[in-house]
């Protein structure tokens, strides 16, 4: 499940970047974007060139690819990924969800939702191992004087 969420982020995000870049032709400006000229634009008016970085190279696109990027490293070592990742990027989506609507807002639930459930499964695997390891804590040692 988290190896599945992992790449549900990496592909989503890779697309969002890659569809805004090429679809929606946001590459137009990218000569604008490195001659300074978004540095004087208002946010307010944003004008063309402003509105394609957003939607682009600025948007959740690339940061989701670093975080999905980051729970595969750490689901191919072993390590479980720590449950905020997914409880943070679930509230984001359903923030944007709620405020963007149709959005594949979804797709996102889905691999959080995926994430949240493969780190239960693990922590509740390795709380087990670990008390069989150990020996469970149902047993009880007596020890008799004579």
């Amino acid at each position: 499940m988290i190896k599945w969420a992992g790449w549900l982020m990496v592909l989503f995000g890779a697309a969002h970047t890659i569809g805004a870049l090429t679809l929606e032709k946001a590459a137009q400006y990218v000569g604008g974007w490195f001659s300074g000229a978004l540095w004087g634009d208002d946010l307010a008016a944003m004008s063309p060139a402003n509105s394609a970085y957003w939607l682009s190279l600025a948007s959740f696109g690339v940061p989701l690819v670093v975080a999905g990027l980051t729970v595969l490293w750490l689901d191919r070592r072993g390590i479980t990924p720590p449950a905020f990742i997914g409880w943070l990027l679930g509230g984001w989506a359903v923030l944007g969800a709620v405020i963007l609507e149709p959005a594949p807002w979804p797709i996102i639930l889905v691999a959080n939702v995926l994430l949240l459930a493969g780190i239960r499964r693990a922590t509740t695997r390795d709380r087990m191992a670990a008390e069989n390891a150990t020996g469970s804590s149902s047993v009880q040692i007596t020890s008799s004087a004579s």
